[in-house]
């Protein structure tokens, strides 16, 4: 009798104990899960919920709420864990590292650009980086993957495919032209090299691409890539000046050439099967492929108001540290109007135009230190106001509501309003561009 007395004893602690730790578990469930929903809430409420470009999608009927995701991403709140599952946050901050997609144990996420109701401009292209034109390939940010890691990785897995369908080299002939030295660029300049194949590389402006423009404290990589003659790159939070200063050496040591301020007016197919590549000042050169690997931002949108063609007017901020005493004013909303504010206030009297009445495509650090400096007299923000005409010494800004527009007097001015994608350009050589609405990117992007 004492020994079944004892045994009820005992597993009545053991269901206890189990009980309290499934209360546990249950209560920190519930707490996580409200913590999400009220993420979400906010992101919607800022309008950071929707993805703007490359985001992860996330299959309900097979996600198993490990987690893994969530700690794999490098940024912060994309992701949740909400009843279990995991769930989208601030969508629109994704920057498509894809580590929520690779930690995955069970594959529950894909990689997807646009979504079901706000389509993204995409290139035909296939697994071999080659585009519908036989011979024209696109690698990098043009065809959807913005990282610069994937965009390393993507310039010499094109240059590996040319390499295996290798056309017969004629005299004078060029194995491959590639257009653009940003990552993808550089990266399959080095794989060139690398194959002994001849190549020639034309940047519309200099070396570094799309990099080149950040402001110079912005951190562009977080996580190691491999570089064709180099090896594996072990750099974290490594700015512009250090990356390009990587590119530099690398490009030096191994004697390659970066045709800068070369910008590409067209590509033009041959009978032959080689392309004629024309540059702006007139040189042309020949080639049995062509690798496109520019950003999807190939010229900077414009206001296309009076007095935009002033000499004082800039699309990207080059020598923060060398600009003092002027009054600034600086145009958009997002990251790179902020971070360009937030590096000229402390020389400069700055002016921040945004034509939203909020902050929403932004980062949250960004968005939080713009904030600060505003409420200390940094800088002055301007919602719901457009910036309507410049002149040699004073800019009009008319804000929603307000009956006259304010003449503010100006020495700079700096717009950030985004970038439009070269389709003119990619169309002249009969390239197709389709808008794709939640399209999946494949393993190889």
């Amino acid at each position: 009798m004492e020994v079944i007395i004892e045994q009820i004893v005992v597993y009545g602690l053991v269901f206890i104990f189990c009980g309290i730790v499934l209360l546990i578990y249950l209560r920190k469930h519930k707490k996580k899960t409200r913590e999400t929903e009220k993420k979400v809430a906010i992101a919607k409420e800022e309008g950071l919920f929707e993805p703007v470009s490359l985001h992860p999608y996330i299959d309900l009927n097979v996600c198993i709420g490990s987690a893994a995701c969530v700690s794999a991403c490098p940024e912060k709140d994309i992701i949740g864990i909400a009843d279990g599952k995991a769930t989208l946050i601030n969508s629109s901050n994704c920057v498509g590292h894809g580590a929520c997609f690779h930690s995955c144990p069970v594959e529950a996420i894909s990689l997807r650009m646009g979504t079901e109701k706000r389509g993204v401009d995409l290139p035909h292209v296939n697994q071999n980086f080659e585009t519908n034109v036989r011979g024209i390939y696109i690698a990098g940010e043009l065809g959807g993957m913005g990282l610069i890691r994937n965009s390393v990785e993507q310039g010499q897995q094109a240059i590996d495919s040319i390499v295996k369908s290798k056309k017969p080299n004629n005299q004078g002939v060029l194995d491959v032209i590639i257009i653009g030295a940003g990552p993808a660029g550089i990266s399959a300049t080095l794989a060139c090299k690398k194959h002994k194949l001849k190549s020639v590389t034309l940047e519309q402006d200099s070396l570094g691409g799309t990099v080149y423009t950040f402001p110079r404290s912005k951190i562009v990589m977080t996580s190691p890539m491999n570089l064709p003659l180099f090896g594996k790159v072990k750099l974290y939070d490594t700015s512009k000046d250090e990356l390009l200063q990587l590119w530099t050496r690398v490009i030096h040591d191994h004697e390659i050439e970066i045709k800068e301020q070369h910008k590409v007016e067209n590509i033009v197919p041959q009978s032959d099967d080689t392309f004629k590549v024309v540059a702006a000042n007139g040189e042309e050169f020949i080639g049995n492929n062509v690798l496109i690997a520019i950003g999807r931002r190939g010229s900077p949108r414009k206001l296309n108001i009076p007095g935009e063609e002033s000499t004082k007017v800039a699309y990207r901020l080059l020598e923060p540290e060398r600009i003092s005493g002027k009054e600034v004013v600086v145009v958009g909303g997002g990251d790179s109007a902020i971070e360009a504010a937030l590096m000229l206030m402390e020389l400069n009297n700055v002016r921040q135009v945004v034509r939203t009445d909020t902050l929403t495509r932004c980062k949250p650090k960004n968005r939080e230190k713009i904030s600060k400096a505003a409420d200390e007299g940094k800088v002055t923000m301007m919602f719901s106001s457009n910036l309507i005409s410049i002149s040699e010494t004073h800019c009009l800004i008319k804000t929603e509501g307000e009956d006259e527009a304010l003449e503010v007097r100006n020495d700079l001015v700096y717009i950030f309003a985004g970038g439009i994608m070269p389709t003119a350009f990619l169309e002249k050589p009969g390239i197709k561009i389709t808008k794709r609405f939640g399209y999946i990117m494949k393993k190889h992007d």
